[in-house]
Order: C-alpha cells, then sequence, then structure tokens
C-alpha cells in the first residue's frame, strides 16, 4: 500500500455508502490521529484500537443521521505522497463553507485546520472530509 491515508478514506467513504456500522482497517499512528479528529468533528461515533492480530487494528463505529443516511458524504486526499501540499495559517482551506473540515499535519501534531488557524500554526494539509 503506497498511501494509508487515501486507503482510510476510501475505506470509510465505502462503508458509509453502503451503510455499514463499522469498518476495519490496520491501525497506524496518523490514522488514529486522523480517527481522533473525525470522532471530535462528528463523523465518527466511537473508535477503537484492538491488538488482537500481527499488527493493531482500528475499528470505527461510522455515525448515521435518523434517516439512516451517512453524515460522512465524501473525503479528498489534498497532499499525496507525489505531491505534497504545504498551507500557512492564512492559506488553510475552508471546506465546503465550513460544513467540512480540514485536517492538518503542523509541528505541533494532527489537528484540524480550524484549531490549526486558531494556533496560529500552518501545516501539510493532509486531506479534507465533508
Amino acid at each position: 500500500m503506497n498511501d494509508p491515508i487515501a486507503d482510510m478514506l476510501a475505506r470509510m467513504h465505502n462503508a458509509a455508502m453502503v451503510r455499514h456500522p463499522q469498518v476495519v482497517m490496520p491501525a497506524s499512528k496518523m490514522r488514529v490521529a486522523i480517527a481522533k479528529i473525525l470522532k471530535d468533528e462528528g463523523f465518527v461515533d466511537k473508535l477503537e484500537v484492538t491488538r488482537d492480530h500481527p499488527q493493531a487494528q482500528l475499528k470505527l463505529w461510522l455515525r448515521y443521521d435518523a434517516s439512516r443516511k451517512p453524515v460522512l458524504s465524501g473525503a479528498r486526499r489534498v497532499s499525496k505522497p507525489g505531491r505534497r501540499v504545504y498551507a500557512s495559517k492564512r492559506d488553510i482551506p475552508w471546506v465546503r463553507n465550513g460544513l467540512g473540515v480540514a485536517i492538518v499535519s503542523t509541528t505541533r501534531g494532527v489537528m484540524s485546520g480550524a484549531r490549526a488557524k486558531k494556533e496560529g500554526l500552518g501545516g501539510e494539509i493532509l486531506c479534507e472530509v465533508w
């Protein structure tokens, strides 16, 4: 696998489109950090890291509204392995007029775009989720 973050986003989007309650993937520090941000932003109900396999597994319970529509309707990888995208604090994107979230890797860790702007940090724009 060349791009684990793109794989994570694709798994989550595919599971949401067929209305699976949860999605399981191999865990890494970056994936867990992104999952925690998605939980804080309301795209994921619960997350769990299990260590019962040779590699740790990350389980995400996706969130749906009352009519069983997925809260996560789209995700896009911005900075890719072949083309990294960096932004200053002023250039962090505003995703879908505030309905989405940009996830940024800064010198103080992985955080949402709004938090990075508030703390005055720029960094690598990992992905956008809406």
